[in-house]
């Protein structure tokens, strides 16, 4: 059969999802998909009079648009650059967006706009944003249906290691004593983390993510993305999730400047918020670990496993903290620098 003989495959949701646009605007032109993410999300454009529209297509049976919406609506209170709403249908899971355009902070990145400036740009976006918070929050009624980024929440994430990575390398599901040790260690390692007042943790908050805009100035220049999973948190997780990138490799040079700035700023107690820094990196570190497994092996999402040897090169650098020694301690004893089982 020749490649014109072969009919495309059916896509449901495409055609529910153009319907939901002339439905809006007849104008609208038949959207083109742009991609999904590493959820069950997918992203579409479409043109109405020349003026391009993002569309998110997010399966009601599988994510939920309420708390995009919500997030996207603080932000805007925050004055930040978040995408502008501009239609959704929450039972259907289409939300038609402002398009910020293409130009991510890794596209820049490789087209040689300087990574010290586009991380600086980033971290006082960060900033503002933290520093908006705290003087804005009593006033958003939308603040209490964030989840709080407890120890509760933080060792369910870590969980994802034990129940994928581990069984992905040594062939089998991890036993009650293996699991039982793990949990006791980040227990162990999570109730040690000092008292720091709470922000909003966007979660996700990093090159891949960020968007450089045109004719804007300062932090009006970055466009924020994948927002959806936003919690009420520790101030030292974003920049985290910055710095210690689990998709490229930041200059250390960059790395130090900002933390250092971060901690030049007197938001918060040093001590404390190079503690939590440092439990927080090993945290992120090892749930990525987890997740990116569970893509490549429930989801058939394999392309984010080239990123587990960066991913084992943090964690072996974290895990020389002493803040992190009981979870040390339990990967030392199962792992090797790369991520293999030590011989049992």
């Amino acid at each position: 059969m020749s490649a014109a003989a072969i009919e495309p495959r059916p896509d449901p949701r495409a055609d529910a999802l153009n319907h939901w646009l002339r439905e809006i605007d007849p104008g609208f032109a038949p959207a083109w998909p742009l991609g999904s993410d590493a959820s069950f999300r997918r992203y579409f454009r479409s043109q109405r009079g020349g003026q391009g529209v993002v569309i998110m297509d997010a399966p009601p049976e599988r994510e939920d648009i309420g708390p995009f919406l919500r997030v996207a609506g603080i932000l805007h209170a925050l004055d930040l650059r978040a995408p502008q709403i501009l239609a959704s249908d929450r039972a259907r899971g289409f939300i038609l967006l402002e398009d910020l355009g293409d130009r991510t902070f890794t596209r820049a990145l490789a087209a040689g706009v300087s990574e010290r400036a586009l991380y600086r740009l980033a971290a006082d976006t960060l900033q503002a944003l933290q520093t908006g918070w705290a003087r804005q929050a009593p006033a958003l009624p939308e603040r209490g249906a964030l989840p709080a980024y407890d120890a509760d929440l933080l060792l369910r994430e870590v969980r994802l290691f034990v129940d994928w990575y581990w069984p992905e390398v040594r062939g089998h599901a991890a036993d009650a004593e293996v699991r039982t040790a793990f949990e006791q260690a980040w227990n162990e390692t999570l109730a040690a983390l000092p008292e720091l007042p709470p922000t909003l943790v966007l979660r996700d908050f990093h090159v891949d993510n960020l968007m450089l805009l045109p004719d804007a100035q300062g932090i009006e220049s970055c466009g924020l993305l994948d927002f959806q999973d936003a919690v009420v948190g520790s101030p030292a997780y974003d920049l985290v999730s910055l710095l210690e990138d689990a998709r490229r490799d930041v200059s250390p040079g960059v790395q130090t400047e900002l933390l250092d700035a971060a901690l030049a700023a007197g938001s918060w107690p040093r001590s404390a918020f190079l503690h939590h820094y440092r439990v927080l990196g090993v945290q992120r570190t090892v749930k990525i670990i987890g997740i990116f497994t569970r893509l490549a092996r429930r989801d058939g999402k394999p392309g984010y496993q080239v990123h587990q040897p960066r991913l084992w090169r943090l964690l072996d650098r974290g895990l020389r903290a002493p803040e992190v020694a009981p979870v040390a301690r339990w990967f030392h004893s199962h792992f090797d620098r790369a991520g293999r089982p030590c011989a049992q």
